[in-house]
């Protein structure tokens, strides 16, 4: 819709009457705000002017204008023949046009406020120039997709960020979705991030907001942070509106300007946090609070010794408690091993360098006093009483069962069970129905029961053409596996509480290589992580974690709708632990794990 530039038609000050109309719609529409909300939405006494915009396209827009800032629009008739937006068909256009004004602002400061969808980066280009959002391009997390039904406003986002970057209303139905393959229009896009309504107002760029990250072994959901209302007013304070060319455009933004330069409008001063400590000794805290947690409650004396990594990986970040992230870089010691040098100078543990680049925790002192008085830390309330909306989402690997796509060369032979091209099939189904053919044209040798006659339809499908003179009989086997190689593959993926969705092509499986850099380091990339579920971004921050070591998410090569996690060094132990053990993915849809150093060889 705002794709373009709009252009001003007029502009009135409300009536009485309307003002209270306005009122009573907002509160209706978006019963989530309070009443301390909508009166800074709507104020009752301050200043409130309608204008009338004229979108690229001849739309007729009414803009609500409060202290010269846009705060509310709807549209007029020409877009419902009913005519005059009423009431009841009001409520639906108030609710997609209004929030489509400050989604991409307003939304930012409330990223649950509409179910989300998520797409890639470079979808997004394709979104602003003025296109709709196919349903190939929406990344399925874990989780599924959320609910929603036809007609339902929807905000966009991009993987690795949860702030929405457009406003949608979807063509189908969660259902419809799933029932469709992921195939077709999905949403009919209203307001982008960079479109002209975004440019209208103090253009700033979409806040990192993190996506639901990955715990260990599935998909942490994270709680909904809804802000200040204050923050609200004052995000709706910064947008502008475009007017027409010349003085009325120039003396309208000269109004809003000053309005905005206002000192007298300022944003509310965010309170100071509970914590005097710096972020530093917050987190040297955190790190002896689970590395004394790991040691009496999870390390044992048959485990030693240890490797210094492994007992990182595997029980100090799982002691780090709900909602916290233990991070040793942002701590005083940088290093783990600078940590662990100062827990054995102060005698709780012994490490020594078993081989060559490679240290083991092979002592600990269990009577030690800093271990015997350390006390374990109960959950907190909240993490035992978390609303069923955010619960944890455990991550489950989909089940994926392959099939057999039928291709237009073998047409022939599958139109007689009442398949034609492209039916998809599974492979019992495949079997039986060439069982029943070669039975039902009496196709079995009558000497050898083992082998199976070749008529022209046999021959045309199944053989080479410098068999086609040479072979007349084959092995059942050997008629049942050509059948299968001849077929196109194809492969139904079903994700936990998730209808099943039904792909051509081969299932390409995680992939895990090595690369050397000029400065003679190794990174280790991977992926295809979307295929099964998983968001690259929080693949990423729990290697992060595991590994200590820095990790980036770039577009995949040859791949526009693909990402990679690049981490630093040979981490490919982490990963298998992480694919193979916490997320139990099967071994045969992971290729590169052989890369991983040998014993006693530093990555």
């Amino acid at each position: 819709m705002f794709a373009k530039a709009f252009r001003v038609k007029s502009n009135t000050a409300i009536k009485g009457s309307d003002r209270r109309k306005l009122r009573a719609d907002v509160t209706a529409t978006f019963p989530t705000l309070g009443t301390d909300q909508i009166s800074e939405l709507v104020p009752g006494k301050e200043e409130l002017n309608v204008v009338k915009l004229y979108t690229h396209r001849g739309e007729v827009v009414t803009v609500y204008v409060s202290g010269g800032n846009p705060i509310l629009f709807e549209l007029e008739k020409n877009l419902y023949p009913t005519g005059k937006v009423t009431l009841v068909i009001g409520l639906l256009a108030v609710s997609i046009f209004w929030v489509s004004l400050w989604a991409v602002y307003t939304l930012w400061s409330y990223p649950d406020l509409l179910p989300t969808f998520t797409t890639w980066p470079l979808v997004l280009e394709k979104l602003v120039g003025g296109a709709d959002l196919m349903l190939p391009g929406v990344v399925v997390p874990p989780a599924g997709l959320p609910q929603v039904q036809q007609g339902d406003l929807c905000a966009i986002a991009l993987v690795g960020n949860r702030a929405p970057v457009a406003v949608g209303v979807a063509a189908m139905s969660t259902a419809q979705m799933l029932t469709s393959g992921l195939k077709g229009r999905g949403f009919s896009v209203l307001h982008t991030h960079q479109d002209h309504l975004w440019r209208s107002g103090d253009k700033s760029s979409p806040p990192c907001i993190a996506p639901p990250t990955l715990g260990a072994p599935g998909l942490r959901e994270e709680k909904q942070s809804v802000q200040a209302a204050s923050a609200l007013q004052g995000d709706m304070r910064r947008l502008t509106l475009e007017g027409e060319e010349g003085e009325n455009r120039a003396a309208q933004q000269t109004s809003l300007s000053e309005v905005s330069e206002d000192p007298s409008i300022s944003s509310p001063t965010p309170p100071d946090p509970p914590d005097s400590k710096t972020l530093q000794e917050q987190m040297d805290e955190l790190l002896h609070q689970c590395f004394l947690h790991a040691l009496k409650s999870r390390v044992k004396k048959a485990d030693l010794p240890l490797l210094t990594s492994t007992f990182l990986g595997s029980h100090v970040f799982s002691c780090c408690p709900e909602g916290q992230q233990l991070d040793i870089k942002k701590s005083s010691y940088k290093k783990l091993s600078k940590f662990l040098q100062h827990m054995q100078q102060e005698q709780i543990i012994q490490v020594k360098e078993l081989s060559k680049g490679v240290e083991s925790i092979v002592a600990v002192a269990w009577k030690h006093p800093r271990i015997t008085s350390f006390v374990i830390p109960e959950p907190s309330p909240t993490s035992q009483t978390v609303q069923e909306g955010s619960r944890e989402q455990p991550y489950h690997p989909p089940d994926i069962k392959p099939l057999y796509c039928v291709p237009a060369s073998m047409t022939l032979l599958f139109q007689e069970s009442g398949h034609k091209k492209g039916s998809v099939l599974e492979g019992g189904e495949v079997r039986k129905i060439i069982i029943d053919y070669v039975k039902n044209n009496d196709l079995v040798d009558a000497n050898n029961k083992n082998l199976v006659k070749l008529d022209p339809i046999l021959c045309d499908c199944m053989l080479e053409k410098n068999e086609q003179h040479t072979v007349v009989k084959l092995p059942w086997d050997s008629l049942l596996t050509r059948c299968l190689e001849k077929l196109q593959p194809a492969y139904q993926v079903t994700f936990s509480g998730q209808e099943p969705i039904v792909k051509k092509g081969k299932v390409w499986p995680i992939d895990i290589t090595l690369a050397q850099r000029a400065s003679n380091k190794k990174v280790t990339m991977v992926r295809n992580l979307e295929a099964y579920g998983l968001d690259p971004c929080s693949v990423a921050a729990v290697l992060q974690q595991r590994c200590q070591a820095s990790t980036t998410v770039t577009s995949a090569p040859g791949a526009k709708d693909r990402l990679q996690v690049q981490v630093q060094g040979n981490q490919i132990h982490h990963l298998s632990r992480l694919l193979l053990d916490e997320y139990q993915l099967p071994r045969k849809y992971i290729q590169g794990l052989e890369k991983a150093p040998k014993p006693g060889k530093k990555k």
